[in-house]
């Protein structure tokens, strides 16, 4: 709990679900870009003196919010389809790449020490590589005193777009995982020894305080709250370590108007320095809203972010969207938007 209070007061906010600042902009959704999110508003209210109210309850709880117009915008780290946006009149796009992290909770490790492929981590969140000394691990790991401890699996409680790209991954690198599993913003965990947490907060949480845990958290959380990481083996058969760096790499030939609503998953992607679990997170918005004065000052406050948040995603290992890509927003997305 210190540590997550910690973690509140470098970001200068005072909640999670709540803001400090004036309610002028409301959205409500993913936890993945909530700390990127709190970063550019508080600089943008300095810069406008306009305040955003963004609820930070998971991506599930942000659709819902959009849908049932409480909102002015939802975001979700779990896309809809071009179909799921026609039938509500929505529009969607990308605002900040970022990455999910396994995380662990063992005495000795420091953060990438630990090594695992994709296999080996879906057979660890399925249940069926239970202890940390088992042999498939240790294989990866030559020379390193693995614990005979059990294994906790702590997963997200809440409709989560963090879990959407999180077993996203594993279908992909697991054919076991997604025969038994699949994906989805909420699965049934199979391991017999889990627990759940609400909120990338509420797994950093519990990571945190149990013992031979093994979780998944955005990126940031886990670096604000100095939970150790696993280093994992990407597609190109390198193991990798996760940064804005190799974020920015699994997302360099990303075709984002390739496919409807530009909901792309960038998962697993061909690179040597490549996040195997690289996401984007995304804003829906309505193509006709009933407040298209409070709709316009959300436009006016991603333009701002696109333009003048790069080097605060950098300094919470985020990735800006290029510039050609947020002239294609402007260009192909907002322009439906009547304001």
């Amino acid at each position: 709990m210190l540590k997550m209070k910690s973690m509140l007061v470098a970001l200068g906010i005072t909640a999670l679900t709540a803001t400090a600042w004036a309610a002028d902009i409301t959205g409500a959704g993913a936890t993945f870009p909530y700390p990127m999110y709190a970063k550019w508003a508080e600089a943008y209210k300095k810069a406008s003196d306009v305040g955003l109210n963004y609820q930070s309850i998971g991506s599930s709880g942000g659709i819902r919010q959009i849908k049932a117009k409480t909102v002015t915008f939802g975001a979700s780290d779990a896309p809809l389809s071009g179909e799921e946006l026609d039938k509500d009149g929505l529009v969607q796009f990308p605002a900040i790449i970022g990455g999910t992290v396994p995380v662990i909770n063992l005495e000795g490790f420091k953060p990438g020490e630990l090594r695992v492929t994709g296999a080996v981590l879906a057979d660890m969140f399925m249940g069926t590589i239970s202890n940390w000394n088992d042999a498939k691990i240790a294989a990866h790991n030559p020379g390193k005193k693995l614990p005979d401890q059990a294994i906790t699996v702590v997963h997200r409680a809440d409709g989560s777009g963090t879990t959407f790209n999180f077993t996203d991954y594993l279908n992909e690198v697991s054919k076991s995982w997604a025969e038994k599993v699949g994906k989805g913003a909420a699965v049934k965990w199979p391991a017999n020894s889990s627990v759940g947490g609400k909120g990338n907060e509420g797994v950093a949480a519990n990571v945190s305080r149990i013992k031979g845990s093994l979780g998944y958290v955005e990126y940031a959380y886990a670096k604000k709250n100095n939970i150790p990481h696993l280093a994992l083996q990407n597609k190109d058969g390198k193991y990798v370590e996760p940064d804005d760096l190799t974020f920015a790499a699994a997302a360099a030939g990303a075709d984002w108007f390739s496919v409807p609503g530009m909901a792309l998953s960038i998962v697993n992607q061909k690179g040597a320095t490549a996040w195997p679990i690289s996401t984007a997170s995304f804003i829906l918005m309505y193509k006709d809203p009933s407040d298209k004065t409070a709709s316009k000052e959300v436009i006016k406050f991603f333009d701002w972010a696109f333009k003048n948040g790069k080097k605060m995603a950098e300094e919470l290992d985020y990735v800006a969207l290029p510039d050609a890509l947020t002239n294609q927003i402007r260009q192909r997305v907002w322009s439906q938007i009547k304001n």
